[in-house]
């Protein structure tokens, strides 16, 4: 099993950032790809970005140069570095981990088999 924890979430302005963290724990060592993914009010949930255990990431077309995803292999800790936030990136944010690799997974978080518990990121206009 793999623990995951988000955090750095909150309430920025539009052209803000912010940088989301997940600490993994337990059997990290089995996990081959790592994501973000997001949910608005209303809406399903949607990949931002994954990346598998070589480095190679993966974005969403509407956060491409405007997030990093990143990795800490040493201190199982995942990043999401979100630069010029818009109000059309409010949502809850998640990570999500899977033994699976990010080319069989995609961005379908169905597929994701552990999950934090989420970070809610308020973008105001």
């Amino acid at each position: 099993q793999v623990q995951l924890v988000d955090s750095g979430g909150g309430s920025v302005q539009a052209g803000g950032s912010l940088r989301l963290s997940c600490a993994a724990s337990g059997s990290t060592y089995s996990t081959r790809c790592m994501g973000w993914f997001r949910q608005a009010p209303g809406k399903e949930r949607e990949g931002v970005a994954t990346i598998d255990n070589g480095g190679t990431t993966n974005y969403a077309d509407s956060v491409k140069g405007r997030f990093t995803i990143s990795q800490d292999n040493a201190k199982n800790s995942l990043y999401l570095q979100m630069n010029r936030l818009s109000p059309e990136d409010t949502a809850m944010y998640y990570c999500a981990a899977d033994r699976r690799y990010c080319s069989v997974l995609g961005m379908q978080w169905r597929y994701f088999n552990y999950w934090g518990q989420g970070t809610q990121v308020t973008v105001s206009s």
